[in-house]
């Protein structure tokens, strides 16, 4: 049976200004081509649709958040945004009155000023992305997330004593420290600035269609 999507519960939107006046009408997700003659099983990869995100952009492609399908889909059917790129698939929401394009990346019409926040949080997801998912000891695959000075010895756990870390440096290096192993850093941690990294921390694994709009880091 093809997933529904049906009108968004009454929850609390990242931005009050994208709130729809109106309810909207039962949609359905199904691809952009013309039915079969006899009815076909559900490819077995089908997307999750309850826990798919949609990159929304400011009216000047500034990233704002990850929204939630249904809650994108809303936006464009009230004229609130207009998609920038769709779904790789090609899929297409069918109503009884229209069709939409099941985006990855919508862009609002108008512009929506957001307050600045200087102080990114950090969380696993942001520092893998800042650290480019590599080990700051050996450079290999990271896997875990290492205190630079311990914990257990006074370490604390902000982003310039935190790195990306592979689990044989980590298990190697467990509470010693640097000085004591003769272990160089590849590079000195920081903690990341700009407006897109509070996505970015909020984020796991990201469309590889949002990446243009997330900066560099983000690659």
């Amino acid at each position: 049976m093809t997933p529904l999507v049906s009108e968004v519960p009454p929850t609390t939107p990242p931005y009050g200004a994208f709130d729809p006046p109106d309810p909207v009408p039962e949609l359905s997700l199904a691809p952009s081509l013309p039915a079969p003659l006899s009815p076909t099983p559900s490819p077995p990869s089908a997307p999750s649709w309850g826990r798919r995100r949609v990159l929304l952009l400011n009216a000047t492609f500034e990233p704002l958040t990850a929204l939630p399908l249904r809650r994108a889909i809303v936006l464009m059917v009230c004229g609130k945004a207009e998609v920038v790129h769709g779904d790789a698939a090609g899929l297409v929401v069918h109503s009884a009155t229209g069709s939409v394009e099941v985006p990855s990346v919508i862009r609002l019409r108008t512009y929506v000023r957001v307050p600045y926040r200087a102080r990114v949080p950090l969380t696993r997801a942001a520092l893998m992305h800042r650290d480019r998912f590599r080990c700051a000891y050996c450079g290999g695959r990271a896997e875990t997330i290492d205190h630079v000075v311990p914990r257990s010895r006074g370490g604390t756990h902000t982003w310039e004593n935190c790195v990306a870390c592979c689990a044989r440096c980590n298990h190697r290096k467990a509470d010693k420290l640097l000085a004591e192993l003769g272990w160089p850093l590849r590079t000195m941690p920081t903690a990341p600035r700009g407006r897109h990294w509070r996505l970015l921390a909020s984020v796991v694994d990201a469309d590889p269609l949002w990446l243009p709009y997330l900066g560099e880091t983000a690659a």
